[in-house]
């Protein structure tokens, strides 16, 4: 990540994701909501192609299922996929978010400009700082899959969340 910094420009802070399984408040409808879509699709595929039923009826369910077992299963993978390969950087003039790989991208915000600081923490010190507001939708503008790929830029998921929250404020003065 060096080639990112500007000239003159000062590292305060680094920082990566938690690694492993992240759970959040929306993953208490997400899981029973996925358990039932999924075992209503492995259900529908199973009568199916047991009753002999037409080649398009048997297709049919086939990608209820493929989209039953990734809410259930695979969009645990991807998230943490896509959290290894994310990495956090707080300068002196900036915020970054660095997504390494497959669609690999830089967010680079002047840490001046940021439209609102947000910061939502966990009892145990871990949390997201978010770098603007999004609230529309259902879930509070938070409706992804993927929390990690939410459309406002964020720190997802880090340790000491507070204090990198308060170092970043600092920057404002």
């Amino acid at each position: 990540m060096d080639r990112t910094l500007l000239a003159g420009e000062r590292v305060l802070w680094e920082g990566q994701p938690i690694a492993g399984l992240v759970l959040g408040p929306k993953d208490f409808i997400l899981i029973p909501f996925s358990l039932f879509w999924t075992g209503f699709a492995v259900f529908w595929n199973a009568m199916a192609w047991k009753d002999g039923s037409s080649l398009l009826f048997q297709l049919f369910g086939l990608p209820f299922l493929v989209v039953g077992f990734f809410i259930l299963f695979g969009r645990f993978w991807a998230d943490a996929y896509i959290r290894r390969r994310l990495f956090y950087r707080v300068t002196d003039q900036r915020v970054m978010i660095v997504r390494q790989g497959p669609f690999a991208e830089l967010k680079s915000l002047d840490i001046q400009k940021l439209p609102t600081l947000e910061l939502d923490e966990r009892s145990d010190g871990r949390g997201t700082i978010r770098f603007g507001s999004c609230v529309s939708g259902q879930f509070g503008g938070r409706a992804q899959i993927l929390p990690v790929l939410d459309t406002v830029p964020q720190f997802y998921a880090i340790e000491n969340a507070r204090a990198v929250f308060e170092l970043i404020r600092q920057q404002f003065h």
